[in-house]
């Protein structure tokens, strides 16, 4: 019994050492490949895509986000508590399954992990969070969300979002472009960038009233340049 308790506890520690390898080869590399890229791949599905450094990304695309997606991204820790909580709450009260990760949390589970919902999916993914949170840094983060997010039917990243969507790079995206983006993150198959129903357009004007408050309060001060 002992033996299979060290081994047990051996094999926990190699697998945590290497998990901190890959998210530190993934610091400097860019990420080759994620889950949905695969299935895309495999199903034999044009899969686009391009790697573009912060730098080369329009501000108002990460302002997009931040105001979309996560607020506090600059300020919390990876986890977003309150969000966590009001989500759990909803849940509780609906049938409709509503999720609270963070920025952070999104790309922990994109860049290492499947999307399927459970218990060990959702261990692994705070893992790899804090993982991310202490190695990579926000710019980081926020970079890697960026070029691996999906915005699109085999569409992955915001530089080929931009080309497909507005024929121009990221760098070169407006605003109000930038928001429409953002707009179709959490269905990215449903919704359309460039010729969006009445919800999305409505939503993409929110968006973009946001990134004019996260550009004026300094929401985005982890990302200055």
């Amino acid at each position: 019994m002992g033996r299979v308790i060290a081994f047990m506890f051996q094999l926990l520690v190699g697998l945590m050492l290497l998990s901190i390898l890959w998210v530190v080869a993934y610091r400097f590399f860019p990420v080759p490949m994620t889950w949905p890229m695969a299935r895309d791949a495999i199903a034999g599905h044009h899969v686009e895509r391009q790697w573009v450094p912060l730098s080369a990304i329009a501000v108002a695309v990460p302002r997009a986000v931040i105001g979309a997606e996560d607020a506090q991204f600059c300020s919390h820790n990876g986890f977003d508590l309150e969000a966590i909580e009001a989500a759990a709450a909803k849940n509780a009260a609906s049938k409709k399954l509503r999720g609270g990760s963070t920025i952070s949390q999104q790309t922990a589970k994109n860049a290492f992990l499947w999307p399927e919902r459970s218990y060990l999916r959702k261990g692994l993914e705070a893992w790899f969070t804090l993982l991310i949170e202490t190695i990579w840094g926000k710019p980081r983060i926020m970079e890697v969300y960026l070029n691996i997010a999906e915005m699109g039917p085999g569409i992955y990243g915001v530089e080929a979002a931009a080309q497909r969507y507005f024929n121009k790079s990221a760098a070169q995206l407006t605003p109000r472009e930038a928001s429409r983006i953002a707009a179709i993150l959490p269905q990215p198959i449903k919704r359309s960038a460039t010729d969006p129903g009445r919800t999305v357009k409505r939503y993409a004007r929110r968006i973009e009233r946001r990134v004019k408050v996260v550009r004026d309060e300094g929401i985005d001060f982890c990302l200055k340049r």
